[in-house]
């Protein structure tokens, strides 16, 4: 048996925000990053909105990128002192899904991070507080998912913590708090979108319901993302909904070892998720094409790239995402990037043995060991072909 799961409603266009107006409750938190959505005017219509609704506000602000573990116990224990009953996440990935680990917290206060981070095994949300997620960015799509990315900066890991408990119940996709993304982030969040529709794509589990959304995903990124890149503002839009697609197939049928070798190595070495997708995605079609070339051939089918069988579309498929990276200003190589090599070899093993505990790596279409996962971050930092 299979689950399909997500927020009960969508509210998406231009203006979508004014939805919080007709929200039923008491109390509201808005948990957020740095001061963009201050700046851009979005935070104080959303408190605006919120408090027409009849609802106090309070704001939770500063959630570093990559959120770590000390943040969430502090953000859980000012929403037990406020008490909520809606938990609003505002902004891009990290604070939404910061917003969304409070939330087990705060309802469960002895609940422990090492049980949070067993997939799938949350006890029942919900009791005191529901979950309004609003994207300002275009990529985590974390507003319709299952999952939530935390930092033990301690143990230099990103842990995804995935249960259908914290898919939020509203997400408001607005493309206006898209247009305030800087170009960079642009680029790194599109190519996030774009991974994760490939890795729905190619899940082990992905089925008849994910497939449809993954494939015009990644037909959307590809007809967008340098246009939005360019500061096109209809491309922008569409982005904005492309990841959101993107993000309703992963979130039913998870991931693979991009995610799983990103969230490792943007754990030691900081590199950003979306850059770091977006450097190892070319090498891990290399590597799980040997099982499922078939399923990317199909993909370059609906690309119209160039090839006369599995082989020759993948390298075109391969061939179009590095060209993406290089209009994008992306680093085509973690030694490009910064990454410092003494380091990264000292580290690599480390970040491998990780990689395969990552709960992404169950439904990598390839089985996978750790000596595996070394020789495919070398080529990434390298940029070298992966041929095994």
């Amino acid at each position: 048996m299979a689950r399909f799961t997500l927020p009960r409603d969508i509210y998406h266009g231009k203006g979508s925000i004014d939805v919080l107006k007709e929200i039923e409750g008491k109390k509201a938190i808005i948990v957020m990053g740095g001061g963009s959505m201050r700046r851009f005017g979005f935070l104080q219509k959303i408190e605006d909105n919120l408090k027409a609704a009849g609802l106090e506000v309070m704001v939770f602000d500063g959630v570093e990128s990559d959120p770590s573990v000390e943040t969430v116990m502090k953000g859980a224990e000012a929403m037990r002192s406020f008490e909520p009953d809606w938990i609003i996440g505002l902004g891009g990935g990290s604070p939404i899904d910061a917003a969304k680990a409070m939330w087990i917290f705060y309802e469960y206060p002895d609940f422990t991070f090492k049980e949070a981070i067993v997939p799938f095994g949350l006890p029942k949300l919900r009791k005191k507080a529901k979950f309004i997620a609003i994207a300002s960015t275009s990529g985590t799509a974390t507003e319709v998912t299952a999952f939530s990315v935390i930092t033990d900066y301690a143990a230099k890991i990103k842990y995804p913590l995935a249960d259908f408990n914290i898919t939020p119940d509203i997400a408001i996709v607005d493309p206006d708090l898209a247009e305030t993304m800087p170009q960079k982030l642009v680029a790194h969040t599109g190519m996030d979108a774009m991974t994760h529709a490939m890795e729905a794509y190619v899940s082990t589990i992905a089925d008849n319901f994910t497939d449809p959304l993954a494939l015009k995903a990644i037909e959307m990124v590809r007809d967008n993302i340098k246009k939005s890149y360019d500061g096109d503002k209809h491309a922008r839009a569409e982005m904005h909904d492309a990841q959101c697609l993107a993000g309703m197939a992963f979130s039913n049928v998870s991931l693979g070892i991009v995610h799983s070798m990103a969230h490792k190595i943007g754990g030691v070495f900081h590199v950003p998720h979306g850059c770091a997708n977006a450097i190892m995605l070319p090498s891990v079609i290399e590597f799980n094409a040997a099982v499922c070339g078939e399923r990317y051939a199909k993909i370059a089918k609906m690309l119209n790239l160039e090839g006369e069988n599995d082989k020759e579309l993948t390298k075109s498929l391969v061939k179009l995402i590095r060209d993406l990276n290089k209009e994008l200003n992306i680093p085509a190589t973690f030694k490009e990037y910064g990454v410092d090599e003494a380091e990264f070899l000292a580290n690599l093993a480390f970040m491998a043995e990780n990689a395969v505990a990552d709960a992404c790596t169950v439904t990598n279409p390839r089985k996978v060991v750790p000596e595996e996962i070394e020789k495919i971050y070398k080529a990434s930092f390298y940029g070298e072909e992966v041929d095994f």
